[in-house]
């Protein structure tokens, strides 16, 4: 213990600095253990199932943080110590810690693993505060470093899971006990708490009798346990928490989260629990049924206490009828639950085209900040419609592009879509046109001799547009192509219009390049109904296509998974009436403009 104290010495002499910018690497948080005990044999070793892998960390004697730094650049981030559970005997670093910590980030906190000391006589001389020191320093350690860290020292919380749980309660409660020198006697308050399933009481009946025997030892006394009841020590000070635990739980008690939550509510500090019918212990992130809405109930949370900004949220262009009456917008937290704005009424009344209808609105965020849409304007004209936007409210001069004015047999300009192309810093805007006397091997009269493929046209200004080319020939009649980028290349999702044999479903099509060539359509990802217009976002990693089943009247959507694609249109809702368009990401700033109107 003496040899590892010196190298932590001559790390933090000479290499903190470096360490502290170093992604996901582990940083020691002492230069001098208190309370140690030297202790030549104790050393810390892995849990290791029988496939080989580890799950645990046993017998820790030099405390670390482990730095998940959030991607957030220009403003200072919220930022969270974890405290993986275990009993007080191990450490779940993995799925209660590393796991958790990546979550964080994808939500925009900072996070900073804590392995910290597990009790033991053997090398604490009071193993009862040995955990509690460690957690402390972590907090103060994220105090001091919050310019290299580029973190906002109001917002620093904590989360412990099961018996990391009692040590963030415990924290969150003891925060001021003078139980080791500081060096600067910084705050060890956290902002805030999150403790899920968490072990709160040593008292019998309701502990977690491991923990508490762990901790406090096998023959406690009245005064520990009830020192370390952290129910018993709340006050007015005690930070918010946030609080999860199922009622099945069969290893720590339900009422360890209940005891504290009354507490908190008798000394006046805001709090918000979560209870699940079931779940067991220790579910992590969750792992089936209902608890596994924690994570995103948590996030809510976080931004109604203003810990992290309101997420950005989805915004639905779409027509309703015929297209008569012009632009309508609806918007989406989840991607799920779909509210109209303006209760329901247009945004944008059509001026341009034959008909002067606006069917089919696409938009897209370009790379000069605008909003860029182009739309349906006629079932028979040569063009498209075409306005801009800063703000999905105020819009540009509508303008008519002849898009396929030069092919003199064109019947029809439909379903125009725009993507932008980041690398050549330009648009594509591509459709589905019928021109007599092209395709005829798959000209069916039953949909009126319609027979569409799709073309295109290229554009960095809106004002100069490059050749009309035609993008896609699948072999087959056609329409509702929306290209998206994905990994290295693009993905296309397309109507097949075929009628006989009965086709009416989506496909997909794949390209390195963005103007192709195109793959083989894939075989249809919809189901045994008609689909048409679709468009598609990324949520959580998995893309989830939005369709309009126009035969039924209704909106559908089907979302991407290991095993292929899982139909959840039972689990979505749009406004009544709603026919397609596109969905888009957005500012919840922007969205909350929009409610305005």
């Amino acid at each position: 213990m003496k040899n590892s104290s010196f190298k932590l010495a001559l790390i933090f002499s000479f290499g903190f600095t470096s360490l502290i910018f170093s992604q996901n690497n582990e940083i020691p948080l002492w230069q001098i253990i208190p309370g140690s005990i030297d202790a030549v044999d104790y050393k810390q070793e892995p849990r290791i199932d029988d496939k080989g892998n580890i799950t645990g960390i046993r017998k820790v004697t030099e405390p670390t943080l482990k730095v998940f730094l959030a991607n957030n650049k220009n403003t200072k981030n919220t930022a969270v110590i974890i405290c993986p559970g275990g009993s007080y005997s191990l450490l779940s670093h993995e799925k209660e810690g590393d796991k958790v910590a990546e979550w964080f980030n994808s939500i925009g906190v900072s996070a900073f693993v804590l392995k910290y000391r597990l009790p033991s006589d053997i090398i604490m001389k009071d193993k009862t505060i040995g955990p509690l020191q460690d957690a402390q320093e972590a907090i103060r350690t994220l105090r001091r470093n919050t310019a290299e860290w580029n973190l906002d020292p109001a917002k620093i919380g904590i989360i412990g899971f099961s018996a990391g749980g009692h040590l963030a309660s415990t924290l969150s409660t003891h925060y001021n006990d003078k139980i080791y020198e500081s060096k600067d006697n910084g705050s060890a308050r956290p902002d805030f708490s999150i403790l899920i399933y968490p072990v709160i009481s040593m008292e019998d009946g309701i502990t977690h009798k491991g923990s508490k025997e762990n901790l406090l030892g096998k023959n406690a006394s009245s005064e520990m346990v009830a020192k370390y009841s952290n129910e018993k020590q709340v006050d007015f000070n005690t930070p918010i928490t946030f609080l999860v635990h199922a009622t099945d739980d069969g290893a720590v008690p339900v009422e360890n989260s209940i005891n504290y939550y009354l507490a908190l509510k008798k000394n006046k500090v805001a709090a918000e629990m979560h209870l699940y019918e079931s779940g067991g212990h220790g579910f992590g992130l969750g792992v089936q049924g209902t608890n596994v809405n924690w994570p995103k109930a948590c996030e809510k949370w976080l931004i109604a206490n203003a810990f992290i900004p309101k997420a950005d949220g989805y915004v639905f262009s779409y027509f309703k009828g015929n297209g008569e009456d012009g632009l309508h917008l609806a918007y989406s937290e989840d991607g799920y639950k779909w509210d109209s704005l303006k209760k329901d009424t247009s945004f944008l009344t059509p001026e341009v085209g034959k008909d002067k209808l606006m069917r089919d609105p696409c938009i897209i965020k370009g790379g000069d900040g605008l909003y860029h849409m182009v739309w349906t304007v006629s079932w028979t004209d040569k063009g498209i419609g075409y306005a801009s936007s800063a703000d999905l409210i105020h819009w540009s001069t509508q303008e008519f592009i002849p898009v396929m004015a030069h092919e003199k047999n064109a019947r029809n300009t439909w379903a125009p879509e725009i993507t932008f192309d980041e690398k050549n810093n330009q648009y594509m805007i591509y459709w589905a046109s019928t021109v007599e006397g092209k395709f005829t091997e798959t000209k069916s009269e039953e949909e009126k001799g319609y027979n569409h493929r799709i073309y295109y046209t290229t554009t960095k200004d809106f004002k100069k547009f490059s050749r009309t080319k035609l993008l896609y020939e699948p072999g087959f009649n056609v329409i509702d192509a929306t290209i998206l980028k994905q990994d290295k290349g693009f993905v296309m999702f397309l109507k097949d219009e075929t009628k006989n044999p009965v086709q009416k479903n989506i496909k997909m099509a794949y390209s390195e390049k963005l103007t192709g060539p195109y793959t083989k359509a894939s075989a249809p990802i919809t189901g045994n109904y008609w689909a048409e217009g679709p468009t598609a976002i990324q949520i959580n990693g998995a893309w989830t296509v939005y369709f309009d089943k126009y035969r039924d009247h209704k909106y559908g959507a089907v979302q991407e998974t290991a095993t292929g694609w899982q139909d959840i249109s039972e689990g979505i809702s749009f406004p009544s009436g709603t026919r397609h368009g596109t969905i888009i990401k957005v500012p919840a700033a922007v969205i909350d403009s929009l409610k305005k109107e």
